[in-house]
């Protein structure tokens, strides 16, 4: 019996790429699913797949499609934020749209959904929160305006709820994976370094919520190289930028 057998878990952003792949490793699990996207069409068509899944189609971006599906959703053990939005963007072509709508998914969104579920987990003592964020995260990177800006939000955020549920019994976890292959990493026109398969993202981010480990980074040694740069000084970062 695995650790998820019997208990239910909210994926958000649950019909393509990772979300999907997590869908079925969490299935294959024992785990009761809620699954949460816009595409409702697509949420049925999984719904269909796999034993004890349910759909609620929900926009992130819309407080009150989100206060609606947390109501729809009601007791559960633990959400995953995996919604996303990604185009790739350099400051220089700065589209204002595009780049809001990028925060307003990765990282507002969260801010909608775990407002209107944080409060619950804390008062029944239990929970779990997993956020999807990303490498980027962790450094400004060429051509990320807005996708970039906005996981390092969403990493910071879970670093402070980590800090502040400390004792509560719900369980904080942030997980930043690198390159996966989706349609949101199709757009980039550059070699992506260890790329992986939504369905390999999707075993390392279930383990990840196997434990109580904090914040789980991968690939490696892709993400030792991320988190490097940090500690490399302003003048080799930016040479002959």
């Amino acid at each position: 019996m695995s650790s998820f057998d019997g208990k239910t878990y909210w994926i958000i952003g649950a019909s393509e790429g990772l979300g999907r792949a997590l869908a079925q490793a969490l299935s294959r699990q024992g785990a009761h699913l809620i699954l949460s996207a816009r595409n409702a069409d697509r949420l049925a068509e999984m719904c269909e797949t796999l034993p004890n899944a349910r759909a609620i189609p929900m926009d992130v971006t819309d407080l009150d499609s989100v206060r609606a599906a947390v109501a729809g959703a009601g007791a559960v053990d633990g959400l995953v934020y995996n919604a996303g939005a990604y185009d790739p963007m350099r400051s220089g072509d700065w589209d204002t749209e595009t780049a809001l709508r990028m925060v307003d998914v990765n990282y507002l969104g969260a801010m909608r959904v775990l407002g209107e579920t944080v409060p619950g987990f804390v008062k029944v003592g239990q929970g779990e929160i997993t956020l999807i964020g990303s490498l980027a995260g962790y450094h400004g990177l060429p051509a990320a305006i807005g996708y970039g800006a906005s996981k390092a939000a969403l990493v910071s955020l879970a670093e402070t709820m980590r800090h502040d549920l400390a004792g509560t019994g719900v369980t904080v976890r942030i997980v930043n994976p690198g390159f996966i292959k989706t349609r949101l990493t199709e757009k980039n026109s550059f070699k992506m370094p260890m790329l992986m398969t939504p369905e390999d993202a999707a075993d390392r981010v279930a383990k990840a919520m196997a434990r109580r480990r904090f914040r789980t980074d991968f690939p490696a040694p892709f993400s030792w190289v991320i988190r490097l740069i940090d500690y490399l000084p302003d003048w080799l970062v930016y040479r002959g930028k």
